[in-house]
């Protein structure tokens, strides 16, 4: 039973290693395994000491910080539910978070957090901050709970069907959904990412993302300590460009995982200022968003290691498929890789499986994939239909197996009647050597119904001017995928987990136009 729940699993995996080192703040702290789960297991009694119960959701807002990974294990330890938020939100945003999540606890870091404080203290729910002041300590609650002991807690058994954690998406319709992932979703996908990445006790990785979502919780954190590796998080608690290859030397990183936006800053940052050396990397992970071919080689030339391009959702606790080690097979420029342990299927409208190479929606099952969203039955009829769920994207599997994305259902330009995949377009756009990023995107057109607009960010020092990006769009495009308008920007909109949303920048650029007709996106 314990190795169906993570928590089970986090603890068996620290008693086959104990003394091996699971996280370190660099510059502070060292952790090991065995300690981790020490140092889980007491906070966890000084929460049922709060008056924490079983099923209770407890808010997080913290950087990325060693608090937050005890607290977040903590938690579900005693059988309550994580819900994990971004600090930068604004009051309104923690408001809806911490209402919809029915939060009954609000955790945060010794310095508080303004805005979670004033939504926690309209919606009447506590606030305890959290601190561990050395290693060797024990984490301090302020206010203190009355007297804790461990044995409030031995008596605690975890259970598969627990629900974990709780996050929304930050999906491209207009309300964020409710997902409830358990424990066995949690610990499903654990074992996934392990398995496809052959993650040991051996490896060792640096944090990028925050861990207030699944890609830097599920792929970065916790498939690392289901392996009995180590993960080290960055002294300031976020990525920082400047320290990153200085940290993943020091602490003999083997691989890292990032999103597409934090890979080119690295690729930029190598350009203008590059290491004397770089670590040996097994590989480097990609996700989150579409990352071009173009990119994939400079990274792969820059890095020198293989470039792992993966498909993931919150709905599936993160991993669906990722392309292959070397040694597994060949990882291919523009793919997502293959299913990983969970079935896939391509389904048409009426639910009936598409041979290879023809496109539908791409739909999985698995026991990784969360029972349905909070309180949404709207949203789980179109979602769970005919036995599958349903991701909202377009796609094809390959006769080799491997999937192709075409672009979200929703953000698929209907140009005439001719669907073009903003993906293609961007990948077309950022092979061009003077851009550095790039985004497609629909916009109302009173002839067409949908045409197609981008915005392009020039690398540092570059003239490229709209003509410039047309005339190379019109020899590598067909005619009607080629953008009608370029604007030409330092910096695009961008999402909390650092995605790049394409309805916030065609409403970002939209309303740059006063005549525009700014679209109504949403459901």
């Amino acid at each position: 039973m314990e190795s169906l729940t993570l928590t089970g699993f986090l603890k068996h995996v620290a008693e086959k290693f104990p003394s091996h080192r699971a996280i370190s703040t660099s510059g502070k702290f060292d952790i090991t395994h065995a300690r981790l789960q020490e140092l889980v297991e007491r906070a966890a009694s000084q929460l049922v000491s709060a008056g924490v119960k079983p099923g209770d959701v407890v808010a997080l807002t913290f950087p990325n910080t060693i608090e937050f990974v005890i607290m977040f294990l903590a938690v579900i330890r005693v059988r309550a539910t994580a819900a994990p938020l971004n600090s930068a939100y604004m009051p309104e945003e923690f408001e809806f978070y911490l209402s919809d999540s029915e939060s009954k606890l609000l955790l945060t870091a010794k310095e508080g957090n303004e805005a979670a404080q004033a939504a926690a203290s309209k919606l009447k729910i506590p606030h305890i901050t959290v601190t561990l002041p050395q290693a060797d300590s024990d984490t301090t609650f302020s206010p203190a709970p009355p007297e804790s002991n461990l044995e409030s807690v031995s008596k605690i058994v975890n259970d598969p069907s627990d629900v974990g954690l709780f996050l929304h998406t930050s999906g491209t319709t207009s309300r964020p959904k409710g997902v409830p992932l358990t424990q066995l979703n949690l610990v499903s996908s654990v074992n996934n990412i392990k398995s496809v990445y052959k993650l040991t006790d051996a490896d060792s990785t640096v944090i990028v993302l925050p861990l207030f979502h699944v890609h830097g919780l599920i792929a970065g954190l916790l498939s690392s300590l289901g392996a009995g590796a180590a993960v080290t998080l960055p002294s300031a608690g976020r990525f920082s460009a400047s320290t990153f290859w200085s940290d993943m030397k020091k602490y003999n990183a083997t691989w890292y995982t990032a999103v597409p936006t934090i890979h080119q800053i690295l690729l930029d940052r190598h350009l203008s200022k590059p290491e004397s050396d770089y670590p040996k990397l097994r590989f480097i992970r990609s996700c989150s968003a579409a990352l071009a071919p173009s990119v994939m080689a400079r990274l792969e030339e820059a890095f020198g290691a293989p470039v792992l391009e993966a498909y993931a959702m919150t709905e599936a606790t993160h991993l669906m498929a990722s392309n292959p080690l070397p040694e597994d097979g060949p990882h291919i420029p523009g793919s997502v890789g293959k299913p990983v342990g969970q079935e896939m299927a391509i389904l048409n409208e009426n639910g009936v499986v598409q041979e290879p190479n023809s496109k539908g929606e791409v739909c999985i099952r698995g026991p990784n994939v969360t029972k349905g969203y909070k309180n949404n039955p709207e949203a789980n009829k179109s979602a769970f239909q005919f036995g599958w769920f349903h991701t909202g994207d377009v796609g094809y599997l390959d006769s080799d197996g491997y999937l192709h994305l075409v672009g979200r259902i929703k953000e698929l330009i209907n140009r005439g009647g001719e669907k073009i995949s903003p993906i293609e377009v961007d990948a077309v756009l950022v092979s061009h050597p003077e851009i550095a990023q790039a985004v497609a995107f629909g916009v109302p057109d009173d002839k067409y119904g949908e045409e197609i607009n981008c915005a392009v960010i020039p690398r540092e020092g570059s003239n490229i001017d709209e003509a410039e990006v047309l005339r190379f769009c019109k020899k590598n495009l067909a005619a009607f995928k080629v953008p009608k308008k370029v604007f030409m920007t330092d910096s695009l909109p961008k999402t909390a987990s650092g995605k790049i949303q394409r309805r916030l920048v065609a409403e970002h650029f939209l309303a740059q136009i006063s005549t525009a007709k700014v679209p109504k996106f949403g459901a």
